[in-house]
């Protein structure tokens, strides 16, 4: 099977991973891994437990350091081995365990770790005003609703929260937001939420990586798909060369993949 861009010429990827390994003693757990997004683009990333997700996540985000293998920054190389690492290149996290302090407020939680100060010495007070016309400015750009950005966080519904963190990394000016599972365990409404927050992600020009077992979902907001399987690309494909049949099959191994090197040959 073949696979084609959608563009005639491929751009440079904002985020370019080649012939990524990791090795973890006697265990190889991703073998010469091609993976890259875009700007403006929004890529699933698939594969069944033990698949080698998680590791090529953790090693973009800077918790994991590669063996080998090259990690760019629009073409050019660059080295990632912290989360601070990742941020600098425009790179946020948002785990499945949200990282949010339930007992702080909307503001608190988007600039927990970065607050803003008027002076820049010791007991200095924190700019509340400034932090919270930022917070406001930027969920009105993602347009995420919620009753106040002085909400406690811990009572707001999960999908809200969802939003929250993601909130948190276009804040921070992210070019790349990496979502591990950002629907499990919502309801129907919060994961329509979720699935049109991601859409809105992209029309705002980032690169969105979505890490998800929900094929349904996936067809409803990517633009291609990369398959992996016992640690190696199964398949790189664009959405609309294939059904969720054919990526059960890439998961399963049921189906070769002449379409894992396809993309970048278009």
């Amino acid at each position: 099977m073949e696979s084609a861009t959608s563009n005639e010429t491929r751009e440079t990827p904002y985020l370019s991973c080649q012939n990524i390994s990791k090795r973890f003693g006697a265990v190889q757990a991703l073998s010469g891994v091609d993976f890259d997004v875009g700007l403006g683009e929004v890529v699933a990333l698939i594969g069944d437990n033990g698949a080698g997700k998680s590791t090529l996540v953790k090693i973009i985000s800077g918790t994991e350091f590669a063996t080998g293998g090259v990690i760019a920054i629009e073409g050019r190389p660059v080295t990632i081995r912290t989360p601070h690492d990742a941020s600098r290149l425009g790179i946020e996290t948002v785990y499945q365990d949200l990282a949010l302090c339930d007992n702080l407020d909307v503001v608190a939680n988007l600039f927990l770790g970065r607050e803003r100060v008027p002076a820049h010495y010791a007991g200095a007070p924190l700019s509340e005003g400034e932090m919270e016309k930022r917070s406001a400015a930027v969920l009105d750009t993602v347009h995420i609703r919620i009753p106040s950005p002085r909400s406690k966080v811990g009572a707001l519904s999960g999908g809200q929260r969802q939003s929250i963190a993601v909130g948190r990394a276009v804040l921070w000016g992210s070019r790349i937001a990496l979502l591990d599972e950002p629907t499990a365990a919502l309801g129907v409404v919060q994961q329509r939420e979720v699935l049109d927050l991601v859409l809105r992600l992209k029309q705002q020009g980032l690169g969105v990586v979505l890490i998800s077992h929900n094929l349904q979902q996936v067809f409803e907001v990517v633009d291609r798909l990369v398959v992996l399987r016992l640690g190696r690309v199964a398949a790189n494909v664009v959405k609309n060369d294939v059904t969720a049949t054919d990526i059960v099959g890439y998961i399963t191994g049921a189906q070769t993949a002449a379409a894992a090197s396809a993309y970048e040959k278009s």
